[in-house]
C-alpha cells in the first residue's frame, strides 16, 4: 500500500551562458554530497519547529514594516539535500574554499557560517566590523559581517556579504543558511545600519554577470532515507530534466505580511470541498510541512477523519481512512496542483525520526496556528514542493510551478 523506494539519483552540476533563464544543457557535471538525518537532539519535533518558524515569519514582516523599506550569463545548479527537517547545500566561501553545509532557505536571505565548521580567513575575507544577527523562530545567530569570495558549485561571487556567527542556536549539525529570499528580509539585520540591506547571493550573481537573470529553480524529490541526495537549485534559470510539462508563473501577492516572502494567492480544496477560500500564504523551502490556517485545518481533519497524535502533534489516519482520502488541490491563479493521497503522507520508514510508531500514518498536513484573514494564511513548506517544481522569480517578481515525474509517485 505504502511502496517504499531509495531515491537514489545523480545530482547535476553545470554553466552556460544564455540572454535568458535557460534549461541546463545535456552533459552536466556530477556533484556528489552525502549527509545525516540531524537527530543529535533526540527524535525531530517537526510542528514545534514549523509553527514557531512560522510566527517568526510574521514577527520578522512586522520588524520591517516599522521601519524604512526598499526592495529591489548562464544558469548553474548545485545539489541538495533532504535532513528530514531541512535541505542541505555544499557551499564554498575564501580562496582556497573552506566547504559549509547551509540550509536551503527561501524564507530568508542571509548568508552565515560558523554554526559547526569554524570559519576560516583567506585573502579573500574582509572584516566589515558590522554585528549582524538574525532570529528565525527554531533559531537565531549573531556575530560579525565579512565580504568573501563564495562559490556555489562552478558559480563564483565575489565580494559576497556573510555573516560569521559567534553564537548560534538550533542549528545542530549545520553550519548556517544560505539564504534566498528577497532583498528586503535582510534590512535590520547589520545592528548598526538599521535601514540598510545586504545583497543576497541571488542579486550578486545577477548584479555581477554570472546568470543572466536574477531566478532559482528548486527541485527536491520525495525520499524514504534518512539522508540521499534528492534535489537540485539552479542559479539563473531552471533544469528542463527535472519537470513535466510547463511552468506556470503567478505575480507575487501585495498582501501583507505575506508580501515580505516569496508569498502567492493561491485557494485550497480537499476533494470538492472548499477548505481554504483565495488568501495569501508563502512557499517556503525552510518549512518542513504544510501549514493551514486553523479553520482549513479543522474542516480537513474532518474532512479526513484523522486525529491527532499525542506524541508527535501530527494529523494521524488508519490504513482505511488512507484509503478514502481524496487530493489536497492547491489552485493557484487558474492552475490546481493536486497533491495525491500519498503525497499527503509522512514517508512511515522516517516516522521513528520525529518520535513516531513505526506503522503509524501520519499526516504532512498541520495547522498554522492563527485563523485564516491574518495575511499568512499558509505554508507550502517543503512536503508540497517535493512533488511540484518550483522557481523563484525575483527579476519578474513571481512564483512558478509545475509537475514532476515524483507528482504521483507512491514513495510513502
Amino acid at each position: 500500500m505504502f511502496p517504499t523506494a531509495s531515491l537514489l539519483s545523480t545530482i547535476f552540476l553545470a554553466l552556460t551562458v544564455a540572454a535568458k533563464p535557460v534549461a541546463v544543457p545535456d552533459s552536466p557535471i556530477s556533484l556528489p554530497i552525502a549527509r545525516r538525518l540531524n537527530t543529535s537532539g533526540g527524535a525531530i519535533n517537526l510542528l514545534q519547529h514549523d509553527q514557531a518558524r512560522a510566527a517568526a515569519l510574521r514577527d520578522r514582516a512586522e520588524a520591517i514594516s516599522s521601519g524604512k523599506m526598499s526592495r529591489r550569463a548562464a544558469a548553474a545548479s548545485i545539489p541538495v539535500i533532504n535532513e528530514a527537517t531541512s535541505y542541505i547545500a555544499q557551499v564554498g566561501v575564501g580562496n582556497p574554499a573552506t566547504t559549509y553545509d547551509l540550509i536551503v532557505d527561501t524564507g530568508s536571505s542571509n548568508t552565515w557560517v560558523g554554526a559547526g565548521t569554524a570559519y576560516k580567513e583567506t585573502s579573500t575575507s574582509v572584516d566589515t566590523d558590522e554585528p549582524v544577527s538574525v532570529t528565525y523562530g527554531s533559531g537565531s545567530f549573531s556575530g560579525t559581517e565579512y565580504t568573501d569570495t563564495v562559490t556555489l558549485g562552478s558559480l563564483t561571487i565575489t565580494t559576497q556579504s556573510i555573516g560569521v556567527a559567534q553564537t548560534s542556536t538550533g542549528f545542530s549539525g549545520v553550519d548556517g543558511i544560505l539564504g534566498i529570499g528577497p532583498l528586503d528580509l535582510t534590512e535590520g539585520t547589520l545592528t548598526d545600519e538599521q535601514d540598510a540591506t545586504i545583497p543576497t547571493v541571488t542579486d550578486n550573481l545577477y548584479s555581477q554577470g554570472t546568470i543572466p537573470e536574477a531566478v532559482v529553480g528548486v527541485s527536491f524529490e520525495p525520499t524514504t532515507s534518512e539522508e540521499v541526495t534528492n534535489g537540485e537549485l539552479t542559479f539563473g534559470g531552471t533544469d528542463s530534466t527535472k519537470y513535466t510539462g510547463a511552468i506556470t508563473y503567478t505575480p507575487l501577492t501585495t498582501t501583507y505580511p505575506a508580501s515580505y516572502y516569496w508569498g502567492i494567492n493561491e485557494s485550497i480544496t480537499y476533494g470538492s470541498t472548499t477548505i481554504l477560500s483565495e488568501t495569501a500564504g508563502i512557499v517556503d523551502t525552510g518549512t518542513t510541512l504544510i501549514l493551514i490556517a486553523t479553520n482549513a485545518y479543522s474542516k480537513y481533519q474532518s474532512a479526513t477523519g484523522a486525529t491527532e497524535d499525542n506524541t508527535t502533534g501530527l494529523l494521524r489516519i488508519t490504513t482505511s481512512q488512507y484509503d478514502a482520502l481524496e487530493d489536497l488541490n492547491f489552485n493557484v491563479d487558474g492552475t490546481t496542483y493536486a497533491l495525491t493521497p500519498n503525497g499527503q503522507v509522512w514517508p512511515r520508514s522516517l516516522n521513528t525520526y520525529i518520535g513516531g510508531t513505526s506503522n503509524y500514518v501520519y499526516l504532512i498536513v498541520n495547522s498554522i496556528g492563527t485563523p485564516s484573514g491574518e495575511g499568512l494564511d499558509f505554508i507550502n513548506g517543503y512536503t508540497f514542493l517535493e512533488r511540484f517544481y518550483s522557481v523563484f522569480d525575483t527579476t519578474n517578481s513571481r512564483v512558478g510551478f509545475a509537475t514532476t515525474s515524483y507528482t504521483d509517485a507512491t514513495t510513502n
